[in-house]
């Protein structure tokens, strides 16, 4: 059984790595689609429940955020996968700026966001801690990952 908590601001490609490679094997658990925190909840606890694995695509900043999701998954023997996605702000704008609609966040709302990351560590109960970027090709570049304290 897997946990997979994604962490990065939006527009750092979360959604698009999610669908290239989690589409056929996790369930995607994300606030923009479910639109609220009861339902993601719902979700969320059905995974668990149902030993299933799973991917919380959401942006999960701070430790706090993240805490909640390691800890209950951890409770039902879940080994927590972790992606960080390192993006430049200049980058993250630039991809944000080719959404429409709610999708599309105002680019302080994205400063806001690079401003209250934190990046996660072994220490907050991840087995497995992934740093990804996306390179001059447009492709992601995935490496593992060992975060200074």
């Amino acid at each position: 059984m897997e946990a997979v908590i994604f962490v990065g601001i939006q527009g750092a490609g979360k959604s698009t790595f999610c669908k290239e490679r989690f589409y056929d094997s996790h369930v995607r658990i994300n606030l923009d689609m479910l639109r609220t925190r009861r339902r993601e909840t719902l979700l969320f606890e059905a995974c668990l429940e149902a030993k299933q694995k799973f991917v919380l695509d959401n942006t999960n900043l701070t430790r706090e955020e993240r805490e909640k999701y390691i800890v209950r998954a951890k409770d039902f023997g879940f080994k927590i996968v972790g992606y960080y996605f390192q993006t430049k702000i200049e980058k993250a704008i630039e991809r944000n700026n080719r959404r429409e609609g709610k999708a599309k966040i105002p680019e302080k709302g994205l400063r806001g966001a690079l401003k209250k990351l934190q990046v996660p560590i072994y220490e907050e109960g991840f087995d497995k801690l992934f740093r990804v970027w996306i390179n001059d090709e447009n492709q992601f570049v995935v490496e593992e990952f060992f975060a200074a304290r």
